[in-house]
């Protein structure tokens, strides 16, 4: 099901964009996937608005984790998930404009598969299936200063500036990761292209690990890392992620 997040008076709650209906409840669903399945959906009768599409306390990125990926920036294939954060303020929607920052010369897209929690999620046992912390997915564009990574030498600062995460264009809830195109474009040209099953840690390892380091909350962010391909980001560029079964994150530049 895709989903876009809506405010009908003061409750927050989904809207289905291929059906325009919305998810009717007492109380705000949040990211709760049980919650969503119990609503009863109708066509809207009154004035609705649309909301931001995630509100997460944290964004945790995967570094490295398409073997291609490293080898095309000189990097050594990790032997566990190398994690980062970027800040939440980093986050831009479907059709925001990309705004290259005065500190850099050399800003990079990056398209990924990005999880949205729907469950707290702690310590989680190996007998635990991680899937059923998740509340659906998401094309993401870890837009990243490469040469303000390379000077800072960690990640912090060339992944947070303002627009450097986009996120979306909707919430998919019905989809298995395992086996999904991923491809980037940037104006209309072919710049990344690969396959979630090329992932070195694949996602329910990913949420399993991580909740193991932090606590991770309903409507956290996990981006899952991004194949070879990346390239330098300019002035009047359109870049496109586009992720199977998801659809497509399309975003200016200036």
């Amino acid at each position: 099901m895709k989903l876009k997040r809506v405010a009908v008076e003061d409750n927050e709650t989904y809207q289905n964009i291929e059906t325009g209906e919305i998810a009717v409840t007492d109380s705000p669903i949040g990211f709760e996937k049980s919650a969503l399945e119990n609503a009863v959906w109708s066509q809207p009768t009154g004035a609705y608005s649309e909301i931001e599409l995630v509100s997460p306390s944290k964004i945790v990125c995967v570094g490295r984790n398409y073997a291609d990926h490293a080898k095309e920036l000189g990097n050594d294939v990790p032997s566990a998930p190398l994690l980062f954060l970027k800040a939440p303020s980093s986050l831009a929607w479907n059709q925001n404009v990309i705004s290259l920052p005065e500190q850099s010369t050399q800003v990079e897209h990056e398209g990924e598969l990005a999880i949205v929690i729907g469950r707290k999620a702690s310590k989680m046992a190996a007998t635990e299936d991680p899937l059923n912390y998740v509340f659906g997915y998401c094309c993401l564009n870890d837009v990243t200063a490469r040469d303000v990574q390379r000077a800072d030498v960690q990640f912090t600062r060339g992944k947070s500036f303002d627009t450097f995460c986009p996120i979306g264009p909707h919430i998919e809830t019905e989809l298995m990761p395992a086996v999904l195109s991923l491809r980037v474009y940037v104006n209309g040209e072919i710049r990344q292209s690969g396959n979630t099953s090329d992932m070195i840690f694949d996602i329910p390892y990913l949420i399993r690990y991580i909740s193991n380091q932090m606590t991770l909350l309903p409507g956290d962010i996990v981006a899952t890392g991004t194949p070879a391909g990346v390239s330098k980001l300019r002035n009047g560029d359109t870049c496109t992620v586009e992720i199977e079964g998801i659809g497509r994150l399309e975003n200016k530049v200036e």
